[in-house]
């Protein structure tokens, strides 16, 4: 069969169906190799800022015909005055009230015999004092009597037999999991104040603690049960592998944020396999919010309803920009519209009853025309290109990407808990890997503590050193008061 290909100007020329097939197969090579660099390029050099600047202005408004909204008539009045400007020194802000004071009385140097007090002058500046490490001196006093000896008992200690108080662990594990420092790191700051500790000693300290802790941690992720809305991600960890010394195994940590309940967990697995999640979500019912990671449709059973995650489908179209950027920009357009009605209800303090009617008003149908258009997109665009894997993404996960608009307490993507992985990358840029499996886990306990503290605005030394107090002596069936939520 041959093809006839004539150009205006220019001679006819006949070529072979191969030859047409082979040189379709080129071009979809080539614009599939153009996409992969610019995403390098990208990656090297680029922004990683995902908002979308809509260039077509015309789309920011929403097409919503029939629904007027009247803006009422402002009253204005115009008021003009003159004050003179005042000279002097700029006012100080008052430092805090709580904070201690440290009084010091500065007597003028000769002062006169007979001199009156009449007042004083009082300045107060702010100052800083490098946290002293101290020495807890328990002293019991022994007595004897004619039957018995007598002496208080020694309180219980988070490491028994161990000379680290509760406090002080606390401080530590806050340095390494919020602030996000090695031990190594640590060790040094307690030499700067002349206490030397051996490296070896706080990693034996913090195993203690962490094993003290795991029961506490297993009543957190009991709470997973209870709730009826879960945001789930993933995020890589390295670990050393103890079967290839030198190297490190890609390990990762499962997120599950409960934001009703205001509780974020995270749980370690060496892989990225189903195990994990369904492990742990395996007697839970109600709605999850994942991102298109396979492993996440095993849910997709009685009683448990899936939604998906519009910030990632919007991303696949943000990536296809250099691909086709008349497409991708105008679901971009869509997208963002839809985001501004979740903005509008959020701004206004929309309950979520009032954020569904809004949504059922004005997002439905933005959804409606998308798909139509996207559907439409795809039978125009060669499949391996960029904007074609976009398009079939987002179409393949679309009765998920939609559903949020069916309840006002779910949410349009999986941000939310995507922001509660953040430390977990920064600790990796700043201690690299854990040392063990056993590590990690561990890892996972203490960020899912120090995460559930953040968001119910609980001091996270405060209720650690408290927890590491009680928690020897406390009733395991009693743990969950020990959690850090509001009561």
């Amino acid at each position: 069969m041959q093809i006839q290909s004539e150009a205006q100007g220019e001679e006819t020329v006949i070529i072979t169906k191969k030859e047409w097939e082979k040189a379709l197969a080129q071009e979809r090579e080539i614009a599939y190799l153009k996409h992969e660099l610019a995403q390098l390029k990208r990656l090297l050099y680029g922004s990683k800022k995902e908002r979308f600047i809509n260039p077509d202005q015309s789309q920011m408004s929403l097409d919503l015909a029939g629904v007027e909204e009247k803006t009422p008539a402002e009253e204005t009045q115009q008021i003009n005055y003159e004050r003179k400007k005042k000279k002097g020194k700029a006012k100080r802000l008052l430092l805090p009230p709580h904070l201690p004071r440290e009084e010091e009385i500065l007597e003028p140097e000769g002062l006169p015999d007979g001199a009156e007090r009449i007042g004083e002058d009082v300045t107060e500046i702010l100052e800083y004092r490098p946290g002293k490490i101290h020495v807890r001196r328990m002293v019991r006093p022994v007595y004897k009597t004619e039957e018995k000896i007598i002496s208080a008992p020694l309180p219980t200690l988070p490491i028994p037999g161990g000379n680290a108080g509760p406090g002080l662990l606390a401080y530590i594990l806050i340095s390494k999991f919020i602030d996000h420092l090695p031990f190594y790191r640590i060790v040094q700051m307690f030499k700067r104040e002349q206490v030397k500790l051996a490296e070896s000693t706080v990693n034996g300290w913090y195993k203690t603690t962490a094993k003290l802790l795991m029961p506490l941690y297993e009543a957190l992720l009991r709470k997973i049960h209870d709730a009826n809305y879960i945001l789930a991600d993933e995020t890589p960890i390295p670990v050393l592998s103890s079967s290839k010394p030198g190297s490190t195994h890609k390990g990762y940590h499962w997120a599950y944020l409960l934001s009703r309940e205001n509780i974020m967990l995270f749980s370690y697995s060496p892989s990225r396999g189903q195990q994990c999640p369904s492990e742990l979500l395996s007697s839970y019912q109600g709605a999850l919010q994942t991102d298109g990671y396979g492993v996440y449709d095993q849910f997709d059973r009685p009683g448990i309803t899936l939604l998906a995650c519009m910030a990632h489908a919007r991303r696949k179209f943000e990536q296809a920009k250099d691909n086709d950027r008349e497409r991708a920009n105008h679901v971009l357009g869509q997208m963002q519209m839809l985001y501004e009605i979740e903005r509008r209800a959020k701004d206004d303090g929309m309950s979520n009853d009032q954020r569904y009617e809004l949504r059922q008003k004005e997002a439905v149908r933005i959804l409606e025309k998308l798909e139509a258009y996207l559907k439409d997109a795809y039978t125009q665009v060669l499949p391996k290109s960029a904007i074609a894997k976009a398009i079939a993404y987002t179409l393949k996960l679309w009765p998920r990407l939609i559903r949020y608009t069916e309840n006002g307490e779910w949410m349009i993507d999986n941000n939310a808990v995507e922001n509660k992985i953040r430390p977990i990358a920064l600790g990796r840029k700043n201690y690299m890997f854990a040392g063990s499996h056993e590590a990690a886990q561990h890892a996972a306990m203490m960020y899912s503590f120090f995460a559930t503290c953040k968001m119910n605005d609980i001091n996270p030394f405060d209720w650690l050193k408290d927890t590491l107090t009680q928690i020897p002596d406390y009733k395991v069936n009693q743990l969950e008061e020990l959690l850090p939520l509001k009561k």
